[in-house]
């Protein structure tokens, strides 16, 4: 995150010195002719002055300041105190924002310089203080250079955004996943097809996209104002709650009212694409969590299922990964003595069961692994050393039938933790055939499945070159 930050800043500080530079010399030039603002070029009136006009044109206004609030999906990502610093990083932008966007509508008036559809105002600007040398390419660089990275913006938040929705059981599981690069990997390439069809679907035409980030954005304002709301008067005991809850509602009112302004102004210009896919996401979101409540209330343990499960093996620790491996033959490789077992007798196996919660699902496959009459133990990787704990407890009240290994994956990584311990074992016990019985939720609707993690799937391609390591799921079917 600090590389990314350190290549982003280039990008930005150069456009804030672009039109810091863009702004300073049009006050010089308006300095000289004593600040009298040229006459703009007569336009011919294509719509009347009206309440629709002004409304569009307050609601194409108020789209332009939005960007700041990005930072608050990202304020756990600040250095303690992170509130603090976030606050002071916000305090920044607004200040940057009112200074260069009412610096460039000052200069603007003053140059008397008109919308036209061949350039921007950016540009016709720089055109009037630096012709067309270095200085105005420098500008027209800075300004696609910090467009590039406001399109970022999205890849920061929406990813972060759809973790916390599946932590909350509102998307899919496999959203909760960081990728090698400590990046949520599924919501980056969810994000990129989706923009790439509807760029394609819109010919990459602003006038039409614009109304679909407008609604959106505005839309989610005036939600999380209202949450804030909530949130002040269930804590009133929280000094200044009514100063922090009038500015909240504040906020709220005025978000809702450009977000109904952009929806009925701008409704056939590409707004109802955004209203429906709000609608879609938020009925989806719904079902998801419903699916998942409806799937937990299954899996949940009973009285008479939590028993000791029957035909448990005798309680035999497995060698840990950091001891040393077992001598074997002088010059074999590992796992060669799996390649010419051929006979019952040869094979030392060892069952290890990555359980993820105390559930039904994991239950069973606990209790297949003991049915095998073979040394068997769970495994289980939690993101944090406190639900490591806690998971600890549910093991315990259980009954502790089975040693268990714990493993601590911050980033709340499955495959690469699970596959680094197997690899590990493997290498330091080539003696033991490791069979990884998986449990794994069925369902009867094939819809159902990307909501899933198909942990032995992924298992199969990584583990495959290894011998003597048998990856198998034991099947857990949900009902309808």
């Amino acid at each position: 995150m600090r590389e990314a930050g350190s290549l982003f800043a280039i990008p930005t500080y150069a456009f804030i010195a672009a039109i810091a530079a863009l702004i300073i010399a049009g006050l010089v030039d308006a300095a000289g002719r004593g600040f009298h603002p040229v006459p703009p070029p007569h336009l011919g009136a294509v719509q009347s002055v009206g309440v629709f006009l002004v409304l569009r044109a307050f609601s194409s206004g108020a789209t332009a300041m939005t960007g700041i609030e990005a930072i608050s999906n990202a304020v756990p990502a600040f250095k303690p105190v992170e509130w603090r610093n976030a606050r002071i990083t916000l305090s920044w932008m607004i200040g940057l924002l009112i200074a260069m966007f009412g610096g460039v509508l000052v200069i603007t008036r003053l140059a008397g310089i008109v919308p036209v559809a061949s350039q921007t105002m950016l540009s016709q600007l720089a055109h009037l203080s630096f012709g067309d040398g270095p200085v105005y390419v420098y500008i027209q660089a800075a300004t696609a250079a910090v467009l590039l990275l406001a399109a970022n913006t999205s890849y920061n938040d929406f990813p972060r955004v759809l973790f916390l929705m599946a932590r909350d059981r509102q998307a899919p599981r496999s959203f909760l996943r960081i990728g090698d690069r400590l990046t949520f990997r599924n919501g980056i390439l969810l994000l990129s097809v989706t923009s790439a069809a509807i760029y394609i679907v819109f010919r990459g035409n602003t006038e039409s996209l614009l109304p679909l980030y407008a609604v959106g954005v505005f839309l989610a304002f005036t939600l999380s104002q209202a949450g804030m709301i909530m949130h002040w008067r269930r804590h009133r005991d929280q000094p200044h709650w009514r100063r922090s809850l009038v500015f909240n509602a504040t906020g709220a009112v005025l978000s809702g009212i450009v977000f109904v302004i952009e929806g009925v102004t701008k409704f056939t210009a590409g707004a109802w694409v955004a209203i429906v896919l709000i609608g879609a996401i938020t009925v989806t979101a719904l079902r998801i969590r419903r699916y998942y409540v409806r799937t937990g209330q299954q899996l949940a343990l009973r009285a008479e299922e939590a028993a000791t499960p029957a035909a448990l093996p005798a309680k035999v620790a497995p060698r840990p990964p950091s001891s040393r491996p077992a001598p074997g033959p002088e010059g074999a490789a590992p796992g060669s003595e799996a390649e010419g077992a051929e006979q019952p007798g040869q094979i030392n196996a060892l069952t290890i069961v990555p359980v993820e919660v105390m559930d039904r699902a994991g239950l069973q496959a606990l209790a297949y692994a003991a049915a095998l009459g073979q040394p068997a133990f769970a495994l289980h990787i939690s993101p944090t050393a406190e639900e490591a704990d806690r998971f600890l407890g549910y093991w315990r009240a259980w009954g502790d039938h089975l040693p268990l290994e714990v493993i601590v994956s911050p980033h709340r990584a499955v495959i690469a933790p699970l596959v680094n311990y197997l690899w590990t074992l493997h290498e330091q016990r080539p003696d033991l055939t490791l069979t990884v019985a998986v449990p794994e939720l069925v369902d009867r609707h094939w819809w159902h499945r990307i909501l899933h993690e198909h942990v032995a799937e992924r298992l199969q391609p990584i583990l495959q070159s290894l011998p003597r390591v048998v990856i198998t799921s034991v099947p857990f079917h949900l009902e309808d």
